[in-house]
């Protein structure tokens, strides 16, 4: 079932400028595994998969709706795909749609087709400080501190997202835990410029 409208992903709604810069990293991880072939679930606006095949990529999607007009119509849940059918899938930001356990399910759908890597960005709802140093000759240094001040939430069902990392109910740990259970997890961080963005990296 469909939470939101096509009008949802308009761009001046949407597409604000910490979105393009998670935007970036969705690509530069996708890129860095150099496959040959690419699904996407949940493809929103189309962003991904259209800035993606400007750079070489080939990438199919996914998707309930067919108004977003995916190549493929289908349940993320029940892949229509062979196993190991392509190098690389990946999910932005659409996970925390589905109950946590159907999440988890889905995952075990986007382990079963992935011939390699999955790539995945979810909410973490952890609140933090951003800093950004500027060394002359070194460059940036960026990190993120835990705002002490602000305690973990429990996440309630709020029309759109079921569940959000950082949460009193679903903490990190938990996530990592459960997630890597089905696919051994390679790395995972926070967008600096869009701390609410979490990445994933699970590689085979």
């Amino acid at each position: 079932m469909k939470q939101v409208n096509k009008s949802h992903y308009e761009f001046l709604k949407y597409m604000d400028k910490r979105r393009w810069n998670s935007v970036w990293h969705q690509i530069d991880e996708v890129i860095r595994l150099n496959p040959v072939s690419v699904l996407e679930i949940g493809p929103g606006s189309g962003v991904f998969k259209n800035t993606a095949c400007l750079f070489g990529l080939k990438v199919e999607t996914i998707d309930l709706d067919p108004d977003l007009m995916p190549d493929h119509v289908g349940s993320a849940t029940a892949l229509p795909f062979d196993d190991k059918a392509f190098d690389a899938v990946c999910a932005f930001q659409m996970l925390e749609h589905l109950p946590y356990e159907e999440a988890l399910s889905a995952f075990r759908e986007m382990a079963r087709v992935s011939r390699r890597d999955i790539v995945i960005s979810v909410p973490d709802s952890k609140a933090v400080w951003r800093y950004l140093f500027q060394v002359p000759r070194l460059g940036d240094f960026k990190f993120l501190l835990p705002n002490p001040f602000v305690a973990p939430r429990v996440h309630e069902f709020d029309g759109e997202h079921y569940w959000e990392v950082g949460t009193k109910n679903f903490p990190l740990e938990k996530v990592i835990s459960d997630f890597s259970a089905i696919r051994p997890l390679a790395n995972t961080y926070r967008v600096h410029d869009n701390p609410y963005h979490r990445f994933f990296i699970f590689k085979s």
